[in-house]
């Protein structure tokens, strides 16, 4: 007899029970709830969680973020060492050290090293310094500083061998260092390394202790004068910290050779350390700017 429908009529299909797999797909179906379309500007969760994606993106609570929020800082401190060079001039005619000086290709630094820098216009700068491609992100397009800046500047130094060290200082090699390349005693280094707490010597206490050598010196004390002065000239210059009054002994390893400090590429090195400098200065926190500013 055929089957009958539920409406009283007799159906010409043949009945046919369920299989499992479409219970089983009934069940689902069941289960699963409609979904509504909302529209992503009027939810006010969306736009604060979008926010929140954009500021989490910046690493570190940038300034760049903190300006999107409504938030400023003063103008940066800029670090300036152009005025400490003048305090240790050096006579170009007659001085065994500006000899040698001038060999090492660094002299120009005595001379094109800036002594006044507008804060806010740098710190403007570093407001759009985009720290993964190290660019300033401008209102007209994009700038940077690049090696021919550098040399145009500097007078190259940007070819030679790289500059790097293996790893951090230590504050007992920094002694050890202070004796053999400077001349120093051992109480004499720990005790200025001691003052610095850190592997580093104050500008001041470089001045103090080998200005006064003069060409009727001894050759070793002309020799550890030169490295001084060389120490002194880059820690004014190329790579002026934020310590504001010290330069890290690190450096004296490269002045080991006196003969081979042309061979380095000090405006590469330099331009880099600038680079670190800016990027550190993006951070909302930091209020000073270290790096070789001339260059900007």
């Amino acid at each position: 007899m055929p089957p009958r429908t539920r409406g009283g009529g007799i159906s010409s299909a043949p009945h046919r029970r369920p299989t499992g797999s479409e219970r089983r797909r009934r069940v689902q179906l069941r289960d699963v709830e409609p979904t509504v379309d909302r529209d992503p500007v009027e939810n006010p969760q969306h736009d604060r969680d979008e926010t929140e994606e954009v500021i989490e993106g910046v690493p570190g609570g940038l300034i760049a973020a903190k300006i999107w929020l409504g938030e400023n800082r003063a103008p940066l401190k800029l670090v300036n060492h152009g005025a400490k060079l003048q305090l240790w001039e050096l006579d170009m005619e007659r001085s065994r050290i500006y000899e040698t000086v001038h060999r090492s290709g660094l002299a120009p630094l005595t001379s094109c090293s800036h002594r006044v820098a507008s804060r806010p216009m740098l710190s403007a700068f570093c407001e759009r310094w985009q720290l993964e491609i190290t660019t300033f992100h401008l209102p007209f397009g994009e700038m940077t500083i690049t090696l021919d800046d550098v040399a145009s500047i500097l007078h190259k130094l940007v070819t030679g061998s790289m500059i790097s060290f293996s790893q951090p200082l230590r504050v007992d090699n920094a002694n050890a260092l202070l004796v053999e390349l400077l001349g120093t005693t051992d109480v004499e280094a720990s005790r200025e390394t001691e003052q610095c707490r850190s592997p580093s010597v104050r500008l001041l206490w470089l001045r103090e202790n080998f200005s006064t050598i003069t060409d009727v010196s001894s050759d070793d004390d002309i020799e550890f004068a030169t490295r001084a002065f060389l120490l002194h000239l880059v820690g004014c210059t190329l790579f002026v910290d934020k310590s504001a009054t010290s330069v890290g002994v690190v450096y004296l390893e490269l002045f080991l050779d006196l003969n081979m400090v042309s061979s380095y590429a000090w405006g590469a090195a330099c331009l880099a350390f600038l680079y670190r400098q800016l990027t550190t200065a993006t951070r909302f926190e930091v209020r000073q700017l270290g790096g070789y500013l001339t260059l900007l």
